[in-house]
């Protein structure tokens, strides 16, 4: 479902510039009929700018003269090829929180002795969200704090069980293929 840019905008270019009935500008710019209504009342978006959707490549002139002539016609906005293509971003780091980043040497630590020798610092520090700098110190015993319980970093929320899967597969087939 594509929605098109900047919707109460394109509403009160719509109202101002067509002859569309307001249930044909609510349904494609995905507001209440009554919000659409109030923008043409001048109730709702007093002082915003009217955003047109032909310049911008939402519709085309034939498509608003289409609807025009028959109220039961819906709008439809035009498909963008770049949009489509385009794919988010992975985020790099994943965010912790608060509650359980103190929770974090103790997943360590799990994996730490749950996992010697299959995952590297680098894979615990990745499946915990921590650095390879604590995971070095904890597996040297040099961490500040003294840990002293160890916690499934899955049972937390660190991590997911296809996460470490994942992993420890990773580590294995490098070990097959060397």
């Amino acid at each position: 479902m594509k929605k098109p840019l900047m919707p109460k905008a394109t509403a009160i270019w719509l109202i101002d510039n067509t002859s569309l009935t307001f249930e044909q500008i609510a349904e494609f710019c995905y507001l209440h009929d009554l919000e659409v209504q109030g923008i043409a009342d001048g109730d709702v978006a007093i002082s915003m700018q009217g955003y047109d959707p032909i310049d911008n490549n939402q519709l085309t002139r034939e498509e608003i003269k289409r609807c025009e002539k028959d109220p039961n016609a819906r709008l439809t906005i035009i498909a963008s090829t770049v949009v489509e293509t385009l794919r988010p971003r992975k985020k790099d780091t994943k965010y912790t929180p608060i509650s359980f980043r103190q929770e974090k040497p103790y997943a360590i630590l799990w994996l730490i002795k749950r996992y010697t020798g299959e995952l590297s610092d680098t894979q615990i520090a990745k499946l915990t969200g921590s650095t390879k700098n604590t995971v070095n110190a904890i597996r040297n015993g040099t961490y500040r704090e003294a840990v002293l319980e160890t916690k499934s970093p899955m049972d937390i929320g660190l991590c997911s069980y296809e996460d470490l899967e994942n992993a420890l597969n990773k580590t294995r087939n490098r070990v097959i293929n060397n």
